[in-house]
Parts: structure tokens; sequence; C-alpha cells
């Protein structure tokens, strides 16, 4: 986490123009965008996508093949020279519903990181669906109006209603035309019975769904991405649609088209790209699906979808917009978090780490988490007082978070796990080896703050020095604090918990000079 992006970290110089770059790695498709952030518009630079199929490359017990991975990682060692102009800290690499599912999935993570020199953030479906409206809100800003956004991708589609920029309902159902081919065309053959099992089985997910966002209802039903964007190039090119344009009778017509093909290996229609076709007619279950659900006359094609919605998001970050800021103080209000207690805890974790910075090496961004940490560390309060930490880390590692990547909530929900009782060593070891040494010195720092709050003071106290020396800490604390006993007895408790934890944890009294040095 030290020296990996994708945990806050900002340009040098936010006024300088920025190279963006974001890497989709979707259950169908991988995808590439690079772009120039103009006025918080993007110029594209390159824009590439490769059929991957990851998703067909899962087994039955949900493991990624070895083949499957390796076309992974051809693909993104064949992505890596157009990211050479493009800073770490401006490229998001992000895992969809294929990463999201894979029991093995740590494993060509670790290879695809070590190929890029880029960390990898797996998104939950939730976040994938706002970042799909993000990057279609952009490309649709010039409509008014409430919109339904349909995004079917390899594994899974994702649902949203909004208006503007604000997404309204988000939800991502477990359906796409990669699990859909596997489920219901296995071995290729294509029937009407085959059709028709597989466009219930999308029914009886967005049964889960229809009436909520009927109740909010929409003027614009739009899609997004590759089945979507084959389906309307299809129609178009046989002249059944105008342009862009998918309508329910001659969706009906692709769909009996389809069926008559009768192989997978036999789909083949002008406007059709060849690597689409054998999950193009699962795909167009899907689709026939969501018009009968939700009574759809027409629908239209819009550009802009995931990667879009990443740069986008890159943009607003550190700024009043960023998402991941809002979702913060949603939670504390939410789980009446104590504001005061949160910010004195703050307030002393970052006299803490100004301390050891010039030891530790900790950097801007690791500054930004702990604080997020101390603003959330007493969130399972809400739930019960007994074992707030694991009930807070449990919070926050398995809520949909609007910003936040899968590894960012991971390494708050530890922090928040490890602010106080035993060091969660477990928990530690668990996490991705090249963020445990950062994730271990942001929760000694942690839990120091939270000690020298215990008492909730009236102001956070400032009457210590904290030094460094390697993974050795050493707390001088001023007299008026070294006489609070309370203060004392948990720090000497502190002791006991870093020392079972492999960690040293040294405490002494200040002199006079040494208080007013500090």
């Amino acid at each position: 986490m030290n020296n990996s992006p994708g945990f806050g970290d900002t340009p040098d110089d936010p006024q300088a123009p920025q190279r963006l770059a974001a890497i989709d790695l979707g259950s169908n498709s991988f995808h590439l965008l690079v772009a120039n952030n103009v006025d918080g518009q993007l110029q594209v630079v390159a824009k590439l996508g490769e059929k991957v199929q990851l998703g067909a490359g899962l087994d039955d017990e949900g493991a990624l093949s070895e083949d499957a991975m390796q076309r992974a990682l051809d693909c993104l060692a064949r992505f890596a020279p157009f990211l050479e102009e493009t800073p770490n800290t401006q490229l998001r690499v992000v895992g969809t519903n294929a990463l999201r599912a894979a029991t093995n999935s740590q494993v060509l993570i670790e290879r695809a990181e070590a190929l890029l020199g880029h960390e990898i953030e797996i998104i939950a479906g939730r976040e994938e669906a706002r970042l799909i409206y993000l990057g279609a809100a952009h490309a649709l800003a010039e409509v008014h109006g409430r919109r339904l956004i349909v995004d079917i991708g390899g594994g899974s589609t994702e649902f949203i209603i909004g208006e503007n920029f604000e997404p309204l309902a988000l939800e991502s159902l477990e359906m796409g035309c990669v699990t859909f081919t596997k489920r219901f065309f296995p071995d290729g053959d294509i029937s009407e019975k085959r059709f028709r099992k597989a466009e219930l089985a999308a029914l009886s997910e967005l049964a889960n769904i229809r009436r909520p966002f009927e109740e909010l209802g929409w003027a614009d039903p739009v899609g997004s991405s590759g089945t979507i964007k084959a389906a309307a190039s299809v129609l178009a090119a046989s002249g059944q649609a105008p342009d862009g344009i998918i309508d329910r009778k001659s969706l009906a017509t692709l769909r009996k088209r389809l069926i008559k093909m009768k192989r997978l290996d036999k789909v083949a229609m002008d406007g059709l790209k060849e690597d689409r076709a054998s999950v193009f007619p699962a795909g167009i279950a899907v689709l026939s699906a969501v018009f009968e659900a939700f009574g759809l006359e027409q629908m239209r094609y819009s550009d802009g979808a995931l990667r879009e919605g990443v740069l986008y998001d890159m943009i607003g970050r550190n700024t009043a917009e960023d998402s991941r800021l809002q979702t913060l103080d949603g939670l504390r209000r939410r789980y009446q978090v104590d504001a005061r207690q949160a910010d004195q805890v703050a307030a002393s974790a970052k006299q803490c780490l100004t301390q050891v910075v010039p030891t530790w090496q900790l950097s801007a961004s690791n500054a930004q988490f702990l604080d997020w940490a101390a603003q959330l560390h007493e969130i399972g309060l809400a739930i019960s007082h007994s074992q707030f930490h694991r009930h807070g880390a449990y919070l926050l590692a398995n809520s949909d978070l609007a910003g936040l990547s899968r590894p960012e909530q991971q390494a708050l929900a530890f922090l928040v796990r490890a602010h106080r009782r035993k060091f969660p060593v477990k928990e530690l070891d668990a996490l991705p080896a090249a963020v445990q040494p950062t994730l271990s010195r942001l929760a000694r720092l942690l839990r120091l703050a939270v000690i020298l709050n215990h008492s909730r003071p009236e102001h956070p106290p400032t009457g210590f020095r904290l030094d460094a020396d390697g993974e050795q800490l050493s707390l001088s604390l001023s007299a008026e604090l070294a006489e609070q006993a309370l203060l004392v007895n948990d720090l000497e408790q502190e002791q006991e918990y870093q020392r079972a934890a492999g960690f040293t944890l040294a405490i002494e009294t200040m002199d006079t000079a040494e208080v007013s040095a500090s």
C-alpha cells in the first residue's frame, strides 16, 4: 500500500494536464481507454478491446483455468505499451464479475500486477453499476430526464436509474452473455426451449428489482456496452431499425433468426463481430427478458460505460465531488458515529503519522486512509458495544460502498478490526502480502490514537512524541499524560498486545525540555 496506487493517491501537480488510463477486466472482454483530461472532459488517446472470455474459463468449482489466465495476461501484455506515458497515480485497473467469482482470482491478480506494475482493484457489483452510470451519463449529458441504463456484460448485468449525474438506484444481477452461454447452450445447440429457459432464468433475477425500479420510473431506456451495441449494429445492418435503436418487434425478429441458426458456431450476421458470435444468443436472451420484465417498447444504444466511468471518477477524486468522501460521510451519519470523538482520534492519528513519516516513509494516500479509519473506527457501536471493532469491520467489508474498491474496503475493514484488543495477526496474514507492512504500521498508529483519546478528553492530547526505529515504536509522554492512570494502564496493556504480535512498543516520560521541544 505504501508504493501501490489506488488508495487515494494524487498527482504531484493537480494543475498539470492529466493523462488518465483505465483497464476494465470484464468477464467477456478486456478494454483499455487512455485519455487526456481537458477541463473535465475526456480527449481519447487510445481505445482498445479484446475478447478474453475470462468467465468462460471458470470450472465447476469456480476456479479460473490456466488457459484463461494466460489469455488475460497475453491481452494485458498487449495493452502495456499504451500505458507508458500514464503515471501510476492516474491509472486504474478494475476487475468485475469473473474476478469477483473466481476462487483463485488472487493468483491471476498477482501475476497481472507484476506484469503491469500496478494494483488491480476488484469492484463490487453496485460499484460497477455506479461507474457504468457515470460513464453513460457523461455520454448523455445533453439529454435530460430520468434514465434507465442497462449494461449486459459477460458475467453480470447492471441496472441503474438516474437523473443528470446522480444514480437513484443501482443493481447488479448474476446473469451475463458468457455465464448464460455456459449454462444454457453448453454444447453449442440453440433451440426455442433453451432460449426460453435462459429468458426465464433472467426474468427470475429481474423479479427482485422490477417493482422498485418501476416505482422510480424513467423516460429514457438506454443500453451500453457489448451485447446491446452488437444488437443495435445487427439491426441497423439488416435495415430493421434506425441506427442505435432496438425496438421490441425487431428484437423478436432477431431472436427468431438466432434460433433458426441452431448452432453457436453457425451464428453469423452482418454487423456482428465474429469474436462475439458465440455469446450473442445468450446476450439476446437476457436483453429479451429485460424488454419483457420492464415492458419496454424500445431502447437506444449509447457509448460510454465502465471504463469511461472509471476515468470520470478519477477526475472527481480528491475534490468535493469525490464519491468516497460522500460515502464515508454517509456511513458516519447512518451509524450515528460520535463525530467529535472521531475527529479527535483522527487528529491524534495524524500527529502520530507525521512524527514517524521520516522513518516509515508513509505516503499522502496512507495518511488519507488512516484518517478514514479513524473517522469510522466506532461504527460498530451501532450494533453492540461488545466486540464493536469486529462489527465495524464486518460492516465495512460487506457493504456496498460507492467509490471504494474491494481492496480499499478490505484494508479499511482491517484497520477498524485492528484498532483495539488483540492485534489481529491472522487477519493481517490473510491480506495481500504487498500491503501487509503498511497496513500493520497504520493499524499500530490508529491503536495509539484511540488509546490517547480513550477517556474522551475535551481536546486531543498533544503532549507526546512518537519515534520509529525499524518496526520498534517509542512513545514519550509529557508528565501530565504520564500521571493519567487510565492512559498508562491502557498503554501497558498495548505493549503486551504488540509484543504478542511480534512488535515492540516502548513507553517513557519526557523531561520538561523535551515537552517544550515537542
